[in-house]
């Protein structure tokens, strides 16, 4: 392809020649062979700029940056306005624009991403489609498995990966999109059908500078979504949703009038029945997964299948079977207690999280949960002075400190911890924090370990150690049992 027409639809001065042929392009120069085009992107931790002669080295002809650097001999630069915007155009005229050929579907907002594309993958598939899936727990087409980096990959690797959906057959795409996404231009050229607005509270304020810009930021979604947006109108933040919409609106809720709607609702620690109604037309609903998050999650499915005209007792059939790793999930102990993992990691996940066992009177409420290092630090107290209102008996531990100390992250969730009666302990070594709690558990008894859902590692400093809370559990009472 010659590097004029990847370049269609970007704003670019060309130092060079424009009609040099591309076979390939990347922004990672290692990954740069004979022919490509190297785009030069600013990360968080390097800058592309340092490696366009590793990259030259390695076989690029072309280079694309939004900053001036020094001509090269034989090599053409292409100088834009912004390089991951850029990148976002060139990803798709590279693959042939592959989301104009999948009815794609994307979900944003704090909580609730990654249930909401499962449930609705499991609708879909109810429907005999083939479904593609991109999110942070894996990237999927159809039962095949691709391992995830990010939430939402770089715009490249997504487009890359939209063009083998394409190529395999998959009809309909669920995605996750992430506000980093948003901000950093990875979703740019996606051709997105529905957007899904689940909810949003405080989260990434390390990364966007306000609650208001944060949102601001998620309404962009709204706004690329042609055919329709489903908005959860309980939120606060919806009017701003709908507002930026471009498409259809059709609401969702369980407190305020919705197209879709959510009555009779019955927890219980094995899950939620609800009774769903649109319009005239009513079906009962029985989840896996306990909580009013769940409803919501659920509702969120339902409408989007809805708009694609799936019978209701179809959906039904799907959800419920639905489980998501992480997501209040169940572990095993041949005990008189219950253990449950989940991925909440900030102040309205763990609230959500607690909720869901507020009608549970038997045993304790004990959480085991830290906050993440080099995220956003405000939320730290926040989370400790709701875990306290919630829980019976706390201990706060490590989740993944990446370059901070663990002890200074923990002195923080206790600034919010001691505005409380909760008593608790610190543990900082997050094993022997799950040790502790199995070991002085009682019977009926809940243990939440919150934090770290399906993750199977801890990240310390800069090593990445294997942690898997299902395997330690099972370690730990073994160990008991001796």
């Amino acid at each position: 392809m010659r590097l004029v027409d990847l370049l269609k639809g970007v704003k670019h001065e060309i130092k060079g020649n424009p009609n040099v042929d591309i076979s390939g392009v990347c922004y990672d120069s290692r990954k740069a062979k004979p022919k490509y085009l190297f785009i030069a992107i600013k990360g968080f931790k390097t800058d592309g700029l340092l490696y366009v002669e590793e990259a030259m080295k390695n076989g690029a002809v072309a280079v694309v940056t939004d900053r001036d650097i020094s001509e090269y001999p034989g090599v053409t630069v292409v100088l834009v306005e912004d390089a991951r915007a850029a990148m976002a155009k060139i990803a798709s005229n590279f693959y042939n624009n592959p989301t104009s050929k999948l009815t794609l579907i994307g979900i944003t907002g704090t909580n609730g991403k990654t249930s909401v594309t499962y449930m609705l993958k499991a609708i879909l598939e109810q429907q005999n489609n083939k479904v593609g899936l991109v999110g942070t727990i894996q990237n999927m087409i159809g039962d095949r498995v691709i391992p995830t980096t990010h939430t939402t990959p770089e715009s490249l690797d997504l487009q890359e990966l939209f063009s083998l959906m394409v190529n395999e057959g998959v009809k309909y795409v669920v995605m996750e999109v992430s506000s980093h996404s948003l901000a950093l231009h990875r979703v740019d050229s996606c051709d997105f059908d529905i957007a899904v607005f689940t909810n949003l509270s405080q989260d990434h304020l390390d990364f966007h500078e306000s609650m208001e810009e944060y949102a601001k930021t998620k309404s962009k979604l709204f706004k690329m979504a042609k055919k329709a947006s489903v908005i959860n109108i309980d939120d606060k933040y919806s009017s701003m949703m709908i507002e930026s919409s471009k498409g259809k609106v059709l609401t969702y809720g369980i407190k305020d009038f919705a197209y879709v709607m959510a009555k009779e609702i019955k927890n219980s620690l094995s899950g939620v029945k609800f009774k769903v109604q649109i319009q005239d037309k009513k079906e009962e609903i029985s989840l896996k997964i306990p909580g009013l998050f769940s409803v919501y999650n659920a509702l969120a499915a339902i409408t989007v299948a809805d708009f694609l005209g799936i019978p209701l007792r179809s959906v039904r059939e799907a959800l419920s079977h639905v489980t998501v790793k992480g997501r209040f999930e169940p572990v095993e102990t041949g005990r008189d207690f219950y253990v449950f993992i989940d991925y909440a990691h900030t102040p309205d996940g763990i609230r959500n999280i607690m909720e869901a066992l507020k009608e549970y009177e038997a045993g304790r409420k004990i959480l085991v949960f830290g906050a993440g290092g080099d995220r956003d630090k405000s939320k730290r107290p926040l989370m400790g002075e709701v875990a306290g209102k919630y829980a019976d008996f706390c201990i706060l531990t490590s989740d993944n400190p990446r370059s901070e100390n663990p002890k200074e992250i923990i002195a923080q969730i206790e600034e919010g911890i001691k505005k409380t009666n909760c008593p608790y302990v610190v543990i900082e070594d997050r094993r022997e924090a799950i040790r502790y709690a199995l070991s002085n558990a009682q019977k009926d008894d809940v243990i939440i370990l919150a934090g770290k859902g399906h993750e199977t590692y801890q990240i310390i400093g800069d090593k990445v150690i294997p942690f898997d809370e299902r395997e330690i559990v099972k370690e730990i009472l073994a160990e008991s049992e001796k």
